[in-house]
């Protein structure tokens, strides 16, 4: 264990061994816990910042005036990207197909960053990182959004970007990376396969790794959506939140945030934040389901059954979710709850959010939709309660999904009669 001094403004604590590291280079798992990871199993390891909380003496305020910084990893605001990062919409949503809602629903649309995803939170943090450490090139290996995303952040701050993508990734995140002029590479396989590569590429070649729940930042970027919410609904926490899930590390940064906010006596209870999977790709809340384990050090084997992923919501299509353990610790602690949707259930969700706020999403995103649906049909919403869903990318990122929707229409001529005919 490293000697972690006083005056640091933060260090990394491992969430299965208890082991911390100072902040004083590059981190990424805990090595004592890397060391005995085995490749089809959820790696141990990862890291939680951690901050010198009795040193901040600070209004909620004050903290958002300083663009949070004495919460995030880096030395200056001026080293984030020029471009508008979070702050997206918090739309409040009355009725459904015409029927007044009995509690309230706010969706959080964070398709309004600069590449229409959540992944721009966790992006811009790595990239700010990497430019004070003066790191030229940051890998990273993606289903299609982190990759995209990661690429535009580093086109806006001058930086390298390699993207790993699966053969399969959807064409429109593809181009995105190369549009920003990433240098992209695709991987025969599926997503764990070029994460792998991606680690293997870090530790040969030096590149600066931003991968999720890997790199300990992407948590840290992620978790100001938080910060964000508690501000737009009037310093209070919404009753639940419904998050997209895959890896793990969107919700991990979601209990992040308001934990944090907690350990500064902000708020003094966790919102109920609600795990949603496709039950293609359900292999956090499945294994979730199975119970809670007991996460030391010296734990080996676990009882963890992967299946292999497929689901048409590609953004959280996981074998292997890379955050299980912090995800687990954080559902157990703070009494989260995990439900899975079909792909159907995401596909009509998706439609049925378009049609009622305007709002379009795609299939990952559209899965919280899903589960909010869901989850009100068995359990019923109570009256009055307040629930946010998180939105966490556009629909035009993948526009084949819904193919199977969508009926386009014939042409007609261009004839008063033959329109006629087809209004409603």
């Amino acid at each position: 264990m490293n000697q972690i001094q006083s005056h640091t403004k933060f260090h990394y604590q491992c969430i299965n061994c208890g082991c911390q590291y100072d902040n004083a280079e590059v981190r990424y798992l805990c090595p004592d816990c890397e060391s005995i990871n085995t490749p089809n199993l959820p790696p141990k390891g990862v890291l939680k910042t951690i901050y010198n909380y009795e040193k901040i003496n600070s209004s909620f305020t004050k903290l958002k005036q300083n663009q949070f910084l004495d919460l995030l990893p880096i030395q200056k605001a001026e080293s984030l990207p020029n471009l508008q990062i979070g702050n997206t919409p918090l739309y409040s949503i009355s009725k459904l197909n015409q029927s007044p809602l009995p509690f309230q629903l706010f969706l959080k649309d964070d398709s309004q960053n600069p590449t229409y995803s959540f992944k721009d939170r966790a992006s811009s943090l790595v990239s700010a990182f990497a430019k004070e450490q003066d790191i030229e090139t940051i890998i990273t290996a993606s289903t299609g959004n982190a990759g995209s995303s990661l690429a535009g952040i580093c086109a806006a701050q001058g930086q390298k970007a390699i993207i790993l993508l699966p053969e399969g990734a959807p064409i429109a995140k593809l181009a995105q990376s190369l549009m920003y002029g990433a240098k992209v590479i695709r991987v025969k396989g599926t997503y764990d396969d070029a994460f792998e590569l991606s680690i293997e590429a870090t530790k040969q070649f030096g590149f600066y790794n931003r991968n999720t729940a890997f790199n300990p930042l992407t948590i840290e970027g992620k978790k100001i959506v938080s910060f964000e919410l508690f501000e737009q609904m009037g310093y209070k926490i919404p009753d639940r939140i419904f998050v997209p899930v895959g890896d793990g590390v969107i919700i991990s940064g979601v209990y992040k945030g308001f934990e944090d906010l907690m350990k500064l006596g902000f708020i003094d209870k966790m919102p109920v934040v609600v795990a949603v999977q496709s039950e293609g790709s359900d292999n956090l809340v499945r294994n979730c389901k199975g119970g809670f384990i007991r996460l030391i050090k010296d734990v080996t084997q676990i009882d963890f059954i992967i299946k292999p992923s497929q689901t048409i919501a590609d953004s959280i299509s996981v074998d292997i979710p890379r955050n299980f353990y912090m995800t687990q610790q954080f559902i157990q602690k703070y009494h989260g709850e995990f439900l899975s949707v079909s792909d159907n259930e995401i596909i009509e969700a998706s439609k049925l959010l378009s049609k009622n706020s305007g709002l379009f999403a795609e299939p990952a995103a559209a899965t919280a939709f899903a589960g909010f649906l869901s989850y009100n049909e068995q359990k019923k919403l109570p009256e009055n309660s307040s629930n946010v869903v998180l939105l966490t990318g556009s629909g035009l990122k993948d526009l084949k999904a819904f193919n199977k929707i969508l009926d386009i229409p014939d042409a007609i001529n261009p004839d008063l009669n033959e329109l006629k005919s087809l209004l409603p």
